[in-house]
């Protein structure tokens, strides 16, 4: 699958993508928007998905580690960055076979991101790998 123009925000969305990570950071420099990577590796229960979460967005100490809190900050500008960002998830497959309902309220915050800066002309993408 081809990388889509990270800096499209009307197509920007929770997107399945295997492509090189170098790729996804170069598309993003391009785009001038931030670049975030999420190793989901370790992630074995709720507590580590929000610890890599928490890493990996270099999220604020104050992140309350829940997913009402996660969509509290992926709707900050302070947060994602003043032009928009790409995250990419690493090694999501297994947290995603494991954790079903989760993974599913995952996906619904970070669509939601997608669409709030959509309306508001900021790209805000998320590349699952």
């Amino acid at each position: 699958m081809k990388l889509p123009d990270l800096a499209d925000f009307d197509e920007a969305c929770v997107l399945d993508y295997h492509g090189h990570a170098d790729a996804i950071e170069a598309a993003a420099r391009q785009a001038k928007i931030r670049y975030f990577e999420v190793d989901l590796s370790h992630a074995e229960d709720r507590a580590t998905l929000f610890a890599a979460l928490a890493s990996g967005l270099k999220l604020p100490d104050y992140f309350g580690r829940n997913f009402d809190a996660l969509a509290d900050v992926l709707e900050d500008r302070e947060c994602i960055g003043g032009a928009g960002c790409a995250i990419r998830l690493a090694h999501a497959s297994h947290y995603r076979k494991t954790h079903p309902t989760e993974w599913r309220t995952l996906e619904d915050v970070l669509s939601e991101a997608c669409a709030f800066w959509r309306d508001r002309h900021l790209p805000f993408w998320v590349l699952v790998g």
